[in-house]
């Protein structure tokens, strides 16, 4: 008998070593580490595939890859004119990349990170990109052409578009055939219908002024929006379309997360800060750290297994907008 407790209680030891970090009382983001990654070139979005612990970054003409296991740069796809956003379905091993100077989506092979195909789109300036799982399909968003371009991850081939009446910034999928979408021009948010293509309704979103990030809770049925010009974070009731709290962020912001497991959301500044609010209830949220990173670390992945948030950012010319050649990197950061 003795020994059976002993060993139950290495078992409870040995899980608890190796359980993901979650948010505990007091436990604040604290820098963890630099990833070095080469080549020059703007930046942004990153996009974390989480069933195979990678990383992909938007890199210029490039896309980095890293694998999070080792959390060293591990190959990259390259040769294009103008990366924005990356977007995986996984059951096809296959991978899509908004080119937005060559009005195109570049399809790739996951397992070897070889171009399979540029697909030709009729949108221009493709921006965000997502894989929606209800309609099977991959959706860009054209911020040049005020539209969505549908293709079929399948046949590699553009099978739709959906007018949006505004210019689009970052969707996020419900997983239920329906897509929201900030229009950064109409401080609003589309409701789009991913199997007829259409939408069908728009929230207004004052007091959110120029809406960029875009973040879901799915069990709350809360959406998290991001905005530049009154630098706030709007909580949205999907089914009312009713802003229920704005809070206070930092400047330049572009990408939020909402962290389901420790009931968190992320924001990411241009200035150099993360804004990290708790959930208290689904209406209500209270700020609990200004995590200090670097100037221009404006957009950031979180891997759900441990936690760790993931920035791209470059060095700049003090005062300017100019990346220093050979500075860019990932910053990670991790609970403690």
């Amino acid at each position: 008998m003795k020994k059976n407790i002993l060993f139950a209680m290495a078992i409870t030891v040995c899980i608890g070593m190796y359980a993901p970090k979650v948010l505990a009382q007091n436990s604040k983001y604290v820098f963890d580490k630099t990833i070095q990654v080469p080549g020059n070139g703007g930046y942004d979005y990153l996009y974390l595939d989480q069933p195979n612990h990678t990383l992909y970054l938007s890199h210029g003409t490039a896309v980095n890859v890293i694998d999070l296991k080792t959390e060293k740069v591990k190959g990259i796809i390259s040769n294009m004119k103008g990366v924005h956003g990356i977007a995986i379905v996984n059951e096809l091993n296959r991978g899509f990349i908004s080119d937005g100077k060559a009005n195109a989506v570049v399809a790739f092979d996951t397992q070897t990170l070889k171009i399979i195909k540029t697909i030709p789109i009729t949108g221009k300036g493709p921006d965000a990109i997502i894989y929606d799982s209800f309609s099977k399909k991959v959706f860009t968003f054209n911020g040049d052409s005020n539209d969505a371009s549908v293709v079929d991850p399948t046949s590699m081939e553009q099978s739709g578009t959906v007018a949006l009446n505004g210019a689009p910034e970052f969707a996020v999928a419900d997983g239920k055939g329906l897509i929201y979408n900030n229009l950064e021009d109409k401080n609003s948010l589309n409701v789009i219908d991913s199997k007829t293509l259409k939408v069908t309704q728009n929230y207004a979103l004052a007091p959110c002024g120029g809406p960029t990030g875009l973040a879901i809770d799915q069990t709350n049925q809360r959406l998290f929006t991001v905005c530049r010009q009154n630098k706030g974070l709007s909580v949205v009731d999907i089914a009312t379309g009713k802003v229920v709290q704005t809070l206070s962020i930092g400047a330049g912001v572009d990408a939020v997360i909402y962290d389901a497991k420790n009931k968190i959301v992320l924001v990411s500044n241009g200035d150099g800060t993360t804004s990290i609010f708790k959930q208290d209830t689904p209406d209500s949220y209270s700020p609990i750290q200004t995590l200090t990173t670097q100037y221009r670390a404006k957009t950031m992945a979180l891997d759900t297994d441990t936690h760790k948030i993931y920035f791209s950012v470059a060095d700049f010319e003090k005062g300017t907008k100019n990346a220093i050649p050979g500075t860019f990197k990932v910053l990670v950061y991790k609970l403690q």
